[in-house]
């Protein structure tokens, strides 16, 4: 994409693809994607925080896209993909950030500022809001909830192993970008919930789907099923997780992680508040899970508003 660069940066033994925008002097926005997604879901943020004098960073996750595999896919957790943030900061000599995440992407964003919040000038997470350290579990949904079918180990591998790349982030789209959770029936496989006829989301191209398409190709999607769907009982014993720097919670309202039991709940109770007491809350009508996809100048308008702010109060 114009105006972004590509580089390749070592950090705890593997190469990282990190793409990046903007003046290299400027406080720094740090975009952590989700699955199926990879750094060019960030594009349109990227470009619009470099337009607004800020630098950009969006690296792919080890295992994803173009960034080196880990040596045992299998044992990849959480915190390995936090403290590669870290190191990357350190190898970039950034000493603070603003860290921007959506989907698992905000589970590393929760454990980064747990951990370092000294290194975070303040965060944004879409989709799924802050979560204390500890074990995700979500009771009482069908056999076929595809977090189950994806966390049982050689079952998605075997239903993405029937397709090419391309298809699966596809399927995935069209399944995440609805407003109920993805649940196969008894005898059906996550992958066959889609037909193949099912057009895209209207905000997502062709163009989209191919440079998906490429970079999992690139990848495959090992590591993909470890963090999130195999790591979600990740324990990291911390006393207190509570983060006091500005935040930022942009949910869709039309987003099915909506429908995970508990989350409603979690999300409007004073547990979650009085985890991230500096919090801003805003719901988007329309929004999907790909909210930030799906309606651009809306997401990016609440990141700059968030970034003005919070800038000047350093």
């Amino acid at each position: 994409m114009e105006g972004i660069e590509h580089k390749y940066i070592e950090v705890n033994g593997l190469k990282l693809h990190v793409a990046e925008t903007g003046s290299g002097n400027s406080p720094v926005v740090v975009f952590l994607h989700g699955f199926p997604e990879i750094w060019y879901s960030w594009r349109r943020q990227m470009m619009a925080v470099a337009k607004a004098g800020y630098r950009a960073i969006a690296p792919d996750f080890r295992g994803y896209g173009l960034s080196d595999q880990p040596p045992q896919p299998e044992k990849t957790t959480f915190l390995d993909l936090t403290k590669d943030i870290l190191a990357l900061l350190d190898a970039l000599n950034i000493s603070k950030v603003f860290l921007v995440g959506k989907d698992f992407g905000t589970i590393v964003i929760s454990r980064f500022v747990t951990l370092y919040e000294e290194r975070v000038s303040g965060f944004i997470v879409m989709g799924v809001p802050f979560l204390p350290p500890g074990p995700l579990e979500f009771k009482g949904l069908p056999e076929g909830f595809y977090v189950s079918r994806f966390g049982e180990q050689g079952r998605a591998e075997a239903d993405f192993g029937r397709l090419d790349a391309k298809t699966v982030v596809r399927n995935i789209y069209i399944l995440f970008s609805r407003s109920e959770i993805p649940i196969a029936n008894e005898n059906q496989e996550i992958m066959d919930i889609v037909q193949p006829s099912t057009p895209l989301p209207p905000w997502f191209s062709e163009e989209d789907l191919s440079a998906y398409g490429a970079l999992y190709e690139n990848s495959g999607f090992r590591t993909a099923l470890q963090v999130p769907y195999r790591s979600l009982h990740e324990q990291l014993d911390i006393t207190d997780p509570t983060v006091h720097v500005p935040s930022l919670f942009i949910m869709g309202e039309k987003d099915y992680f909506l429908k995970f039991p508990g989350i409603k709940d979690y999300i409007s109770s004073e547990i979650l508040r009085s985890l991230v007491p500096n919090m801003q809350m805003v719901n988007l009508a329309e929004g999907t899970h790909f909210v930030q996809e799906q309606l651009p100048d809306e997401v990016n308008q609440l990141v700059l508003e968030f970034l003005t702010k919070n800038s000047k109060l350093q």
